[in-house]
């Protein structure tokens, strides 16, 4: 167990548990698949459904703010671009699942492990790196985004009972700490098999808070109240200066990465499918069915935004809808959002709270402290749920550094243009690329292989843009604001 192979099995025999919420052991032989974890039901749709769950989120929101910064041009043609991307890289990865590429191969669990397998242990550490660096800067970002929808639900119903010129104004850091004060709750659900329940109502209310604001803007589209638009959108000398307009573009480019990336979950979604047909072949079909439903989603999210607010659409297309009329449909959206972030908030930080406490585990095996799990009781009843010590000081920490990270930096498009930075380039596009020319050994100076590493160089230079303008803005943001003085 004190080899680099011992550690990564004993952390997946970990995750066998957390994800299956049984012992492998007590599990019949007729009900297990070929690596002794319970017997896999996934299908094309149910990946697909989880493909669509984790990337229509609060990224949909800021696209018709992206579309102002490129124009109808570069907007539409950069947010199919980046999709068939995805769905090409996907593809490439979904063949990763497996090591070797067979049906017999032996399964990759995660992302990182599939990495260990294609391009050994060190670049699996990096892949890490990058991995734990999108998700807990995502839960940072979620905070920010439902402190937001908090406060405009604050907002809408000042200007409802005071009047539309009323000084309503409001600081974010109360709600994020509210906001803190639940995750700290919630993170206590020990794994993602008990998570499930959260995942669905999360689900329901990132459809219902996306398909309001594209109705908000149809609506007002149709009505002739929509706003100018130009070709190559915000117009230098009139809306922006020149050096405004490149590092707008780039955090716009940022945004519609983020919009576009789910690798990052790709091989923990395809570990859920059943073995008939090949996994890699239903994943892609998932992958094809998740990118054309989202795309056209976003299409109609970005376009009926932008026509709606012209260039001067709003980071949050749901603020921009000015917190008045109808101001019960927008406080619906905006809870919608809320209740979706505090799941989406989980199911990325998961992921990190399972890897630390398997790792705890592992260097501590005999503290009680670490591993023994404390029934909870109130008097002489007994509930099903157990308290453990590593889990309540770990998650609470965790929740704590996020949301003070939060309050030090409440910049919207910003974070999710720096997300989309760091998540596009090196897991959507350079680990699949490279996995797959070590998986079919592709020599790098024929014509396929230079082709690969062209596309590879391109989204690099497109992360560092996007990281550019994504650092850019919250240097500018702060000057505007000071850190946890942040209003609304």
């Amino acid at each position: 167990m004190g080899t680099a192979t011992g550690r990564q099995e004993f952390m997946i025999q970990h995750a066998v548990y957390c994800e299956s919420g049984s012992d492998p052991r007590t599990i019949s032989d007729g009900e297990v698949d070929d690596d002794g974890k319970p017997r896999r039901a996934g299908i094309v749709w149910t990946a697909s459904a989880h493909i669509i769950t984790a990337i229509i989120g609060s990224g949909v929101l800021s696209l018709a703010w992206g579309m102002a910064q490129l124009g109808w041009i570069a907007g539409i043609g950069i947010l199919l671009t980046f999709s068939v991307i995805t769905y090409y890289t996907s593809s490439l990865l979904a063949d990763c699942y497996r090591y070797p590429k067979s049906a017999s191969g032996k399964r990759n669990y995660t992302y990182m492990a599939a990495v260990n397998a294609y391009l050994g242990e060190n670049m699996r550490k990096v892949c890490g790196l990058f991995q734990f660096l999108i998700l807990g800067g995502a839960t940072i970002g979620y905070t920010i985004t439902a402190s937001v929808s908090m406060v405009a639900i604050r907002k809408s119903n000042c200007f409802h009972k005071r009047g539309h010129g009323a000084p309503c104004k409001f600081s974010n850091n109360k709600y994020m700490i509210g906001l803190g004060i639940t995750e700290i709750l919630v993170s206590q659900i020990p794994n993602f098999h008990k998570l499930s329940w959260l995942s669905i109502v999360a689900a329901i209310m990132s459809f219902a808070y996306s398909s309001i604001g594209l109705g908000l803007a149809f609506t007002k589209v149709i009505s002739g109240h929509g706003h100018r638009t130009t070709l190559t959108g915000v117009e230098v000398g009139v809306d922006v200066t020149a050096a405004e307009k490149i590092w707008t573009i780039f955090r716009a480019i940022g945004d519609m990465a983020f919009a576009c990336a789910y690798s990052v979950i790709l091989i923990e979604i395809q570990d859920t499918l059943r073995s008939s047909p090949p996994e890699n072949k239903a994943m892609k079909k998932a992958n094809m069915i998740a990118i054309l439903t989202s795309t056209t989603f976003y299409l109609m999210c970005g376009c009926f935004g932008y026509a709606a607010f012209g260039n001067k659409a709003p980071g949050n297309m749901l603020t921009g809808f000015g917190f008045y009329e109808p101001f019960w449909l927008i406080d619906l959206a905006n809870v919608c959002i809320v209740v979706h972030l505090v799941g989406a908030y989980q199911v990325l930080a998961q992921p990190i709270f399972s890897t630390f406490e398997s790792w705890a585990s592992m260097r501590w095996p005999n503290s009680e402290f670490v591993n023994t799990e404390y029934p909870l009781r109130i008097g002489s009843k007994k509930f099903n749920f157990s308290i453990n010590f590593l889990r309540l000081t770990g998650r609470t920490t965790f929740v704590v550094v996020a949301t003070l990270f939060a309050m030090a930096l409440p910049f919207f498009n910003e974070i999710l243009a720096l997300l989309g930075a760091i998540s596009y380039g090196p897991m959507t596009v350079y680990f699949p690329v490279e996995m797959h020319i070590a998986q079919n050994k592709i020599k790098r100076l024929s014509i396929r292989g230079l082709a690969l590493q062209l596309l590879n160089l391109v989204c690099f230079l497109v992360s560092i843009a996007a990281a550019s303008g994504a650092i850019q803005g919250m240097g500018h943001g702060l000057r505007a604001s000071k850190p946890f003085q942040y209003k609304e």
